[in-house]
């Protein structure tokens, strides 16, 4: 083993010659001229490291996904404990029913609100609009973002399916979008009273984000 880890001159550790040149070698001490090229065996093992690393991440996310603890869909934030960001937001036309939401209706509140960025075209919106209604329902302040969505679109979505948002604005740009880090809808947003953005969910909100996520934030900042 000692002589392969010797790199270019390992063949020389079995070489017997009664040459100094060979002598020399036995002692582990290179020939005049020729030095173990150090640099080149540290950057062939960088490629193993970064491999090996690489190797220890993509097992740790497959254990978490096994046992529950890596969920691929809950994306970070840098949001997270920060106050909510500018909302420059529009208005749904024809539905002046609703209030308008901007940042000023995000401040003060008498309790935590979730922000959900969600459009017609959104298959998951689909999904997750059932959940949103129920936690309506329950008293859940629901504040809406129609996203990259026309007006008409959006209303008849809200007439057909029912309208679980309790403020409503319009993002037709995406530029509101951009501020909150929304990459994609649906996402919605957990902000305290204080205007705080405590959690964020990226995806649709199914009975078991409600169960697992939501209900206990409801009730740590009631």
């Amino acid at each position: 083993m000692s002589g392969q880890a010797g790199g270019p001159d390992a063949g020389g550790a079995c070489f017997t010659g009664s040459t100094p040149a060979g002598a020399a070698r036995q002692a582990g001490t290179p020939p005049a001229g020729k030095r173990p090229n150090w640099g080149r065996r540290a950057l062939l093992a960088v490629p193993l490291g970064v491999t090996a690393a690489a190797g220890l991440g993509f097992w740790g996310m497959l254990r978490g996904l096994r046992d529950g603890s890596y969920d691929p869909t809950g994306v970070p934030s840098a949001l997270i404990g920060r106050p909510v960001p500018a909302m420059p937001l529009g208005t749904v036309e024809g539905l002046g029913d609703i209030p308008p939401l901007d940042v000023a209706s995000l401040r003060g509140m008498e309790r935590p609100v979730l922000v959900n960025f969600w459009a017609s075209w959104c298959v998951p919106c689909t999904i997750e609009h059932p959940q949103l209604m129920q936690l309506a329902r329950d008293g859940v302040p629901v504040y809406g973002v129609s996203y990259k969505d026309k007006a008409p679109e959006a209303r008849a979505f809200l007439e057909r399916r029912g309208n679980p948002f309790a403020r409503l604005g319009a993002d037709a740009t995406g530029r509101v979008g951009i501020e909150w880090g929304v990459y994609g809808v649906p996402e919605t947003y957990f902000v305290d009273r204080q205007g705080i953005i405590r959690w964020r969910w990226a995806g649709p909100v199914t009975p078991e984000v409600v169960e697992q996520d939501l209900r206990p934030l409801l009730r740590r900042y009631a």
